[in-house]
Order: structure tokens, then sequence, then C-alpha cells
């Protein structure tokens, strides 16, 4: 797959490129390899006085992969020296192996990814060709999690195609790969209560096509309503939806209401990005963010707000921007 640009001209790796790249970078720490610039517990404790933000009423983090592999493609010491000088209580979407780096900034891991390969929300809970691989991926990682104290592992219901690397093969029907997914949830619920952590289940559009992250096409979960379903039809209190407020924009809208109505009994986990476009959250995209974290305050939600926009300038600037809007 060839690399794509953002709008400034920048080369942005592939999402193949960006996997590879990340788990060299992981091979690189397992072997003891150290990344420059890891800042004393003093030293952050210093600069989060001084950080962005102040409320600190919504729990932000940063997602990793909009800022490792696009634009600046900054390496995980600059993404932490980022997250504390802003503010935020750590990082998501990062496995075991970036956790220790982590731990030197003070920083927590808010989810993790769930251990499968190559891109992990193609192959999911919904086909029974992928079922039992991801199902076991997931429970090792709920276990490292537990261990870790890391409270969230993302999942995906998977692609609507019965054989993902051919996909005119035909497809999976939206009820089947519904009740494949439920089955899927409950068997991970049980051992993701016994761990403590939970599973969220995260909803992706499915109308913008690229190799650049901002849509899914073929992506069965794309309509909020039917993987919110699927959440009640498990009834796990450790098993609930990564509400992505970009996704849900783009498929569905009523991003207020929506809130208001799943509530904390669905929602685990919060996702932002600016619409159009899955960019910065300034004043050239349609949603305004403060009513938002708002409502998510009204409801009582305690969980973390992930920024997970791709920058298409300079990403400090752009992060200082969204998480001032959020610290309402």
């Amino acid at each position: 797959m060839s690399n794509s640009k953002n709008t400034n001209g920048k080369k942005m790796l592939s999402r193949r490129d960006m996997l590879k790249n990340s788990a060299a970078m992981s091979a690189a720490m397992v072997a003891g390899f150290a990344l420059p610039g890891c800042a004393n517990t003093e030293e952050n404790e210093q600069q989060r006085e001084q950080a962005v933000i102040r409320n600190d009423r919504i729990k932000q983090i940063l997602v990793s992969w909009p800022y490792m592999y696009f634009g600046e493609e900054w390496n995980l010491d600059q993404l932490c020296q980022a997250a504390v000088d802003l503010g935020c209580h750590g990082i998501e979407l990062v496995g075991p192996d970036e956790w220790p780096t982590m731990q030197q900034y003070g920083l927590v891991c808010g989810m993790s990814v769930n251990g499968m390969p190559d891109p992990p929300f193609e192959k999911g809970l919904n086909n029974p060709r992928y079922q039992e691989e991801v199902i076991a991926r997931t429970k090792r990682r709920i276990e490292e999690c537990a261990e870790a104290n890391v409270p969230n592992v993302i999942a995906f219901t998977g692609f609507e195609y019965l054989d993902v690397d051919n996909p005119d093969k035909g497809v999976i029907p939206p009820d089947e790969g519904a009740n494949n997914t439920v089955a899927g949830l409950k068997e991970l619920a049980l051992y993701a209560e016994r761990n403590d952590v939970t599973i969220c289940v995260e909803h992706l559009n499915s109308r913008f096509e690229g190799d650049d992250f901002r849509g899914h096409p073929g992506y069965q979960g794309d309509d909020i309503d039917y993987c919110a379903d699927i959440i009640r039809r498990v009834g796990s209190s450790h098993v609930k939806l990564l509400f992505d407020i970009y996704h849900v924009q783009i498929m569905n809208g009523d991003i207020i209401a929506r809130i208001k109505e799943f509530g904390t009994d669905l929602i685990g986990h919060i996702h932002t990005a600016g619409v159009p476009g899955r960019r910065e959250l300034d004043d050239e995209q349609e949603l305004f963010y403060p009513p938002i974290m708002k409502a998510l305050l009204e409801i009582g939600y305690e969980g973390y707000v992930g920024q997970e926009f791709i920058p298409t300038r300079d990403p400090m600037e752009g992060l200082r921007e969204a998480v001032e809007l959020c610290d309402v």
C-alpha cells in the first residue's frame, strides 16, 4: 500500500507500515533499548502544575497512533512528555511493552489494544473464522491489564466479510454477526469480570475509504444503535461501548442526545476528533466540544476521554486547543 499525505503535504505511513513500526518499537524496548529523554517524577510534578488542564473534571488522555505515526511522528517519550506538559492522565492503545516507559512519566494506560495483528478491527468477534483467535488474544491481554492496573481493553465487531482477505466470497448477515459478537463477548465478559477489566466495543464509520483511519468500509458495527444493542444483550458491567464521537457523528449524529440515552450503563470510554476530516477540534469543524463534555459530566461519566484526532498542523498546538476545550 502506498503512503498518503496530510494537508501540509507531510508523508503519512500506511496502516500496515504503522503496525510494522509499532512492532519494531516494542521489540526494541523488550531488548532493553532505552528511548531518550525520560523525565523524573519530581520534574513531572512541577510540569503538571503548569499544565494546560486545570479543572480536570474530564479525565483526558492521548491516543498513541495519530501522534506517533502521522505528521511529526513523535516517539513514545515525546508523546509521554506532551501528555505531562498538557496535564493529561496518560496514553492509550499501547501494549505492555510500552507501559514501563509511561510509568516513568507517571502516566497510566487508559486502554490497551486487544493483541490482534494487522489491523485489529478487521478480524472480529462477529466472524466464526476469527473468533477463537480474538477471544484467546483478548483473554491474554485482559490478564496483562489486570496485573498492571490497566482498566480497559478494546474490542471490535469486525468486518462483515466471510473472509477478510477475500471480500468477494460474501458477507455475514447483520443479525448473524450481532449474535456471534454477543456470544463472544459473553465468554469474554466472565473473564473480564474476574479480572476487573472492562471490554470496550468500538463503533466505527464505514463511509470514508482510504488507508488513513478516517473510515472503515466493511466494518459491521457501523451503526451505534446496533453496537448499543449488542452491549445490552451481553448484560455485563464489564462490557461497554467505546463511544467515538467522530464516528458517531458521521454515521448517526445526535451526539449529546445519544450520550444521555446510553448513559454510563453503556458508555465505558470516549474518543474525540473533529468532523469532517478527523482533524483538530478547532473552529473549522462542525462539532463544539464543551457542551459534549458537559453532557458526559451530567450522566456521571468518570472514564477517560482519549484525544484521537489526526494532526494537520503543529500537533502540540492542536492538542493544547483540544484539551483546553474539553477541560470544562
